[in-house]
C-alpha cells in the first residue's frame, strides 16, 4: 500500500503561504466560517486536480484527523469537503462519502505546533489510534487533515494502517503542506496565533455568530493564567459556560494537574450560578 499525498498550498516562503494567515488562525479556534471555506476550497482543487481524471468507483470514505471526545479544527472543515465532494459525486453517478472517525487514547498539554519534528513525534509516539477495520473492507481512504509540516501525524496513521492490515487505497489530503526543510516546524504556530495573541482575542470568533468548540480553543482557555481565565469567563454566556466544562470533561482535562485550578474554578462557577438561578 502506497499513500497518495494532495495538499491544496504547498509552503515553500514564510512571505506567502497562499491562503490568508489570519484566516487560518480564526480556523483553528472555532471559526466555522472559515472552516466552510477551506473545505469547499480543498475539494475542488482535489476534485480538478485528481478525481476528474480517476476512475474511482469505489465506496469513498473520509476520516477525519483523530481525536478523544473534542472534534479538532479539521473536523469542521471537514465537513464541508464532504458537502462539496458529495455534490460532484451525485452529479457523476458515483457513490456518496462515508464517514469512519480515528478514535485516540490519550490526550496532552503541549502545544504540538511549536515542536520540531523529533519532539513531535516523540510525544505523538505515546499515543495510539483505533479505527473500525471492518467498515473500511474494500473501500477507499481518505484521511484528512488540516496540514503537514513534519508528517508525525501521517507516520502514525500510516502505522495504524500497516497495523490493521488495511490493503485499502489510501490518500492524504491537506489544506496546506510545509515543503520547505529549512523552515522550522514551528512556524506552524506562527499561523495558528497569527491573529491570536491572547484568550481575549477569542471574543471576536466566539461572538461572531460563526463559532464551533475544538480541540485547541478549549485547551487554550484551560491553560491560560488563572486571573486571565475567571476574567474572560465572566464575559461569556452560560451556553458557552457550561459547553466548556462538559467538553474539558469528556477529554479528561480534570485529570490534567496544570489545568487544575481553572477547571475548578469553572465548575464551581457553575455550581454557584445554578445555585443562585435555584
Amino acid at each position: 500500500m502506497i499513500p497518495y499525498t494532495y495538499s491544496l498550498h504547498k509552503i515553500g516562503h514564510t512571505d506567502n503561504f497562499g491562503f490568508n494567515a489570519d484566516d487560518y488562525s480564526r480556523f483553528k479556534f472555532g471559526d466555522d466560517k472559515v472552516a466552510k471555506s477551506f473545505g469547499k476550497e480543498l475539494a475542488n482543487g482535489f476534485i480538478k486536480d485528481f478525481l476528474e481524471d480517476s476512475n474511482i468507483n469505489e465506496q469513498i470514505v473520509v476520516i477525519s484527523s483523530p481525536y478523544c471526545f473534542i472534534p479538532t479544527a479539521t473536523f469542521a472543515m471537514k465537513n464541508y469537503f464532504v458537502y462539496q465532494l458529495n455534490h460532484w459525486l451525485a452529479e457523476n453517478n458515483r457513490l456518496v462519502v462515508q464517514e469512519a472517525k480515528i478514535h485516540r487514547t490519550i490526550t496532552y498539554k503541549e502545544d504540538y505546533g511549536e515542536l520540531n519534528a523529533e519532539d513531535r513525534l516523540k510525544l505523538i509516539g505515546n499515543d495510539s489510534f483505533h479505527i473500525d477495520k471492518d467498515f473500511l473492507k474494500e473501500k477507499v481512504l481518505f484521511f484528512l487533515d488540516d496540514i503537514k509540516i513534519t508528517g508525525s501525524h501521517e507516520k502514525m496513521i500510516l502505522k495504524m494502517v500497516k497495523e490493521y492490515g488495511l490493503i485499502n487505497d489510501v490518500f492524504m489530503l491537506y489544506f496546506a503542506e510545509l515543503i520547505n526543510n529549512e523552515i522550522h516546524p514551528n512556524i506552524e504556530n506562527y499561523l495558528n496565533y497569527h491573529c491570536i495573541k491572547n484568550v481575549f482575542d477569542l471574543d471576536e470568533v466566539i461572538k461572531s455568530g460563526n463559532f464551533c468548540f475544538n480541540t485547541r480553543i478549549v485547551k487554550y482557555i484551560l491553560n491560560c493564567d488563572f486571573n486571565t481565565f475567571k476574567i474572560f469567563l465572566e464575559c461569556q454566556n452560560d451556553g458557552f459556560v457550561q459547553d466548556l466544562y462538559n467538553l474539558s470533561l469528556g477529554n479528561s482535562y480534570h485529570l490534567i494537574e496544570s489545568y487544575n485550578e481553572n477547571f475548578d474554578f469553572l465548575k464551581n462557577y457553575i455550581i454557584n450560578k445554578n445555585y443562585k438561578f435555584i
